[in-house]
C-alpha cells in the first residue's frame, strides 16, 4: 500500500514530522546529569598537586547520546534501513532523490538520538623519574664526587630533551638516618620513602648513580618499580686497588696491666700478585705508639699488649701505605678496651689511732675489689708504759717486704697523722720516695705532727712531699672551700655542696667547719681547697712520673659524723684516690673526644683560662678546625654531627684524642673498589642497564635517553637508556556545548521539504502558478 494513502495530504506529513520534532525537544529537557560523586581525598591531594602545574592540560571533544525514547534504537534501525535502501537506489537511479532521503533518514535519527556534545578537559600525568645520588663516604674517593655531580646534571638535561612532560625527583643518599651516621650506603632503603607517594603506573625509570658498594640491593626486583626500568650509572674506573686493615677479634675489656689478645688483618684488594710483599703495621696505645709488627697482607695475626689505664684504653692499628691505592683512609682502624682494675693494693700507715683513722679505714674497706694493708702505731717513743712489744701486736709487722720488696705491688700508699719515730729506716723513706719518682701514688693526711721535729719533711720522703711545715697550727674553726683553681681542677668542680671560693653566706649547701690546719710555705702543685683566709687545704702535685696529694688537717672526718651538716667526706677522697692512680677522667689536662645519639662531642679538661682550637680529621681524611666553649670553670666543649662513620683524631697542641663512631670495621671503607657487580643482576632484571659513567681515560660517557611504551621490552641499549613513558590522566572537567532546541526541527524540515522539492511534490515557489496549486486541489507528494 502506498504511504500517500496513509496520509492525507503534505500537511498531514508535515505535521507528523513536527510531532516527533517537537516530542524530541520536550523529552530532552526531561533528561537530567547523573549526580558527580566526590572525589577520593588521595585522588584530591594528587590533584591540587597536579594542578600546581606538574602535568599537561589537552581538550577534546567527544559525543554524548541521550536517547528520547525507549524505541529509539527500533526507530534508529528502521532509519539505517532506509539508508541503506536510499544507497541502493543510488546506484540505479538518478542520483538527486536517494541522497535526500539518506539525509531525511539520518537526521531523524539523529533527532531520536538526541546527540550532546560535549568539550573534556585532561591532564596527562608526567613521567616520574627518580635519580638516587650516592653522596656516601666512599664517593668522595678519587675523582668519584665530580664525575657524579657531572653526571647527575648532564642527564637531567637529557632526560628533559629525550621525555615530554616528565617530573624528576633528585634523592640524596648520604651515610646519615634521622641525623645519624649509619654502616653503609643504603641506596634502596631511601628510594623506598620517596617511591611509596608515587603511583606505580607513573614510574618511567630509576636511575642510581653510585660506586656500586651498595649494602641494601633487594634479592629480586619484584616489581620494586612496576614494569619500569631501574639503570645503574657506577663512579669510579676499571684496575683501582686499595690496602686496608681490620680487626677479627678484640676484647671489650680488659684487666690493667694484664695482657689481651688482638686479631687482625691486611688486605690487599685489587692488587696484581706480587706487587706488595710484607708490610709494617704500627700500633698505637691513645695516640701513643706502643710496638710494630712486620706481617704478610691476608695472613690472620695475633697481636697481645697490656692494658695501660683504668677506663678508656683507644687502641690504634695503623699499616703502611700501598703506592697509588685509592684511599689511605682504612689504612687504620682503632678498637676501645675498656680497662678495669681487679684488685686495688692500698698500703695504709697510720700514726696515733684517732676518728680519722676509723673514717679513712671504713672508706677504703667499702670497696669489694680493693685490698687493703694498714700499718697502724699503737704507741710512740715517749710513751713509757713498760708493756713489751710481743704483747702490743699478734704479729711481727713485716716492715722488710711492705717497703723494699713489694712497694712496687702498691697503687696507693697513704701517711695518716704519720709522724717518724724511728720504726721505719731512712732507707724505707728513700723507697718510697723512688716509688713515687717512678710512677706511684701517696697522700700524706697531715696533722700536728707535720709541724713537729718528727716530721715526715725531715725524713728522705722531703724531695717528693708539696709543702714544707712552717710550724703553725691553727685550732681555730673554720669553713673549707674550693679554691679559684679547684673550681677548675676535676678533683674539686662540682662537689656536692660546693659553695665556690667567694661564698660570704649561710645555707644549707654550705659545708660543715674543721677546727684544724696545718701552715705550711713552698707550695707546689695546684692548691685546690683552702681555708677562708686563702691558706692551703688540699695540694694536688705531679712529682716527675708520680702523683702526690696533701691534705693540711685531720679533722676531715667531721664530715663523715655529718658535723655542722657534714660535707663531701666519702666524694672528696675518692676523687683524690683515683686521681692519684691516674684515672683519666679526673686529669686536670686532657683532650677528650666521646660519641653518643650521632653527635661527637670535643672535650677539654684545662687548668688555663682559655681554650685553642681543635684540629679534628673525620674518617674520610677531612680536616676541621672547631672552636671549643667555656661550659664550667676549667671545662670546654664542642659538639658536631657524627656524619661519618669511622675514627676521628682530634688534635690540641701536644694533646691527642680519638674516637671511632660506629662500627669498628665501617662498610662504607670495607670495600672501596667500584663496581658494577652488586647491582648487576637486580638492574638487569628489571630490564635496565650497569654501565659506567666514564671510560679508562675519565671521560664522561652519556648516554641517550630514548621515551619507550609500555608494550615495548627493549628499555637499554648500546648508547641509550630507555625511560617508560607515562600514558594515565586525569580528567579535570567536562562541558556541555548547548544545542538549540529548534535544531533537529529545523534539519528535518529542510531536509523533507528538500525531498519533496526533488521528487517534484514541492513546486519552486519562484513559479507564478506554484501558490496556485497549493492551495487548490491536488494530491501532496510520496514520502
Amino acid at each position: 500500500m502506498k504511504l500517500r494513502k496513509i496520509f492525507a495530504s503534505k500537511v498531514a506529513a508535515a505535521a507528523l514530522a513536527i510531532s516527533l520534532t517537537g516530542g524530541s525537544v520536550a523529552l530532552a529537557d526531561e533528561v537530567k546529569e547523573p549526580p558527580v560523586s566526590s572525589p577520593d581525598p588521595v585522588i584530591t591531594e594528587t590533584i591540587q598537586q597536579k594542578q600546581s602545574g606538574q602535568g599537561q592540560l589537552t581538550t577534546s571533544l567527544d559525543v554524548e547520546f541521550n536517547p528520547l525514547s525507549p524505541y529509539a534504537a527500533a526507530i534508529g534501525g528502521m532509519a539505517g534501513a532506509a539508508f541503506l535502501i536510499s544507497l541502493y537506489q543510488l546506484a540505479r537511479r538518478k542520483p538527486g532523490a536517494p541522497l535526500l532521503r539518506t539525509g531525511v533518514s539520518l537526521a531523524f535519527t539523529l533527532a531520536l538520538l538526541n546527540p550532546e556534545p560535549l568539550l573534556e578537559n585532561r591532564e596527562i600525568l608526567p613521567t616520574e623519574v627518580v635519580v638516587a645520588v650516592d653522596r656516601s663516604a666512599s664517593q668522595s674517593l678519587g675523582d668519584r664526587a665530580e664525575a657524579t655531580e657531572a653526571m647527575r646534571a648532564a642527564l637531567v638535561e637529557e632526560i628533559k630533551k629525550g621525555i615530554e612532560n616528565v617530573n624528576i625527583r633528585i634523592v640524596e643518599v648520604d651515610d646519615m638516618e634521622n641525623g645519624s651516621a649509619v654502616n653503609g650506603t643504603n641506596v634502596f632503603g631511601a628510594l623506598d620513602k620517596t617511591l611509596a607517594d608515587i603511583p606505580s603506573e607513573n614510574f618511567g625509570a630509576v636511575i642510581v648513580m653510585t660506586d656500586g658498594q651498595v649494602d641494601d640491593v633487594p634479592d629480586k626486583q619484584n616489581g620494586f618499580v612496576g614494569a619500569a626500568p631501574v639503570h645503574a650509572l657506577i663512579s669510579g674506573r676499571e684496575g683501582e686497588y686499595d690496602r686496608r686493615i681490620v680487626i677479627d677479634n678484640a676484647p671489650s675489656y680488659g684487666i690493667v696491666n694484664e695482657e689481651v689478645t688482638i686479631k687482625f688483618r691486611v688486605l690487599d684488594e685489587g692488587v696484581i700478585p706480587g706487587m706488595a710483599g710484607n708490610v709494617r703495621v704500627t700500633i698505637t696505645g691513645d695516640g701513643e705508639p706502643l710496638s710494630s709488627r712486620i706481617v704478610t697482607p691476608g695472613e690472620v695475626v695475633e697481636m697481645t699488649l697490656d692494658v695501660p689505664h683504668g677506663g678508656s684504653n683507644i687502641i690504634g692499628l695503623k699499616v703502611a701505605p700501598l703506592a697509588g691505592e685509592l684511599t689511605e683512609v682504612n689504612n687504620r682502624v682503632v678498637t676501645s678496651i675498656e680497662g678495669v682494675r681487679e684488685t686495688l693494693r692500698v698500703l695504709l700507715v697510720s700514726g696515733q689511732p684517732s676518728p680519722g683513722e676509723r673514717a679513712l679505714r671504713e672508706l677504703l674497706k667499702s670497696g669489694p675489689a680493693l685490698e687493703l694493708v694498714h700499718v697502724g702505731t699503737l704507741r710512740t717513743q715517749d710513751d713509757d708504759d713498760e708493756v713489751p712489744l710481743k704483747e702490743l701486736s699478734l704479729i711481727s709487722v713485716p716492715t722488710r717486704k711492705l717497703f723494699a720488696e713489694q712497694l712496687d705491688k702498691f697503687d696507693l700508699v697513704i701517711f695518716d697523722r704519720y709522724q717518724h719515730f724511728g720504726s721505719l729506716p731512712p732507707m724505707y723513706y728513700e723507697n718510697v720516695s723512688r716509688y713515687v719518682s717512678d710512677g706511684g701514688s701517696l697522700l700524706v693526711v697531715a696533722g700536728p705532727g707535720y709541724a713537729s721535729p718528727r716530721s715526715l719533711y725531715r725524713t728522705p720522703l722531703a724531695p717528693v712531699l708539696p709543702a714544707a711545715p712552717n710550724g703553725d697550727i691553727s685550732e681555730k674553726f673554720y669553713r673549707p672551700q674550693v679554691s679559684g683553681a679547684g673550681e677548675r681542677h676535676p678533683v674539686t668542680r662540682a662537689l656536692e655542696g660546693d659553695a665556690g671560693p667567694d661564698n660570704t653566706s649561710l645555707d644549707d649547701k654550705e659545708w660543715g667547719r674543721w677546727s684544724r690546719q696545718i701552715g705550711v710555705d713552698d707550695v707546689s702543685g695546684d692548691v685546690v681547697m683552702e681555708d677562708e683566709d686563702g691558706n692551703p687545704l688540699l695540694i694536688l702535685n705531679h712529682e716527675k712520673e708520680g702523683r702526690v696529694a696533701m691534705l693540711l688537717s685531720d679533722k676531715a672526718w667531721l664530715w663523715a659524723r655529718g658535723y655542722e651538716g657534714g660535707g663531701p667526706h666519702d666524694e672528696l677522697l675518692q676523687r683524690v684516690s683515683h686521681w692519684l692512680m691516674e684515672e683519666p677522667a679526673l686529669e686536670e689536662e686532657a683532650l677528650r673526644l666521646s660519641t653518643k645519639d650521632g653527635e661527637i662531642t670535643i672535650e677539654q679538661q684545662t687548668m688555663a683560662d682559655k681554650s685553642d682550637p681543635v684540629k679534628l680529621r673525620t674518617p674520610s681524611g677531612k680536616l676541621e678546625t672547631v672552636k671549643l666553649e667555656k661550659v664550667a670553670p676549667g671545662l670546654w666543649r664542642a659538639t658536631i654531627p657524627a656524619d661519618e662513620i669511622g675514627l676521628y683524631q682530634a688534635e690540641q697542641g701536644d694533646k691527642k684524642s680519638s674516637v671511632n663512631a660506629g662500627a669498628a670495621s665501617p662498610k662504607e671503607f670495607a670495600g672501596t673498589l667500584s663496581s658494577v657487580e652488586p647491582l648487576k643482576s637486580f638492574v638487569e632484571a628489571s630490564g635496565g642497564q650497569v654501565r659506567r659513567m666514564a671510560d679508562g681515560a675519565g671521560k664522561l660517557i652519556i648516554p641517550r635517553v630514548v621515551a619507550r611504551s609500555a608494550g615495548e621490552e627493549e628499555m637499554s641499549g648500546t648508547d641509550w637508556i630507555g625511560i617508560r613513558k607515562n600514558e594515565t590522566s586525569i580528567l579535570r572537567d567536562v562541558s556541555r556545548l548547548p544545542m538549540p532546541d529548534a535544531l533537529p526541527l529545523a534539519v528535518l524540515l529542510l531536509t523533507l521539504g528538500a525531498t519533496w522539492y526533488k521528487e517534484g511534490g514541492l513546486p519552486s515557489p519562484f513559479r507564478k502558478d506554484t501558490w496556485k496549486k497549493m492551495l487548490g486541489k491536488g494530491d501532496g507528494p510520496s514520502i
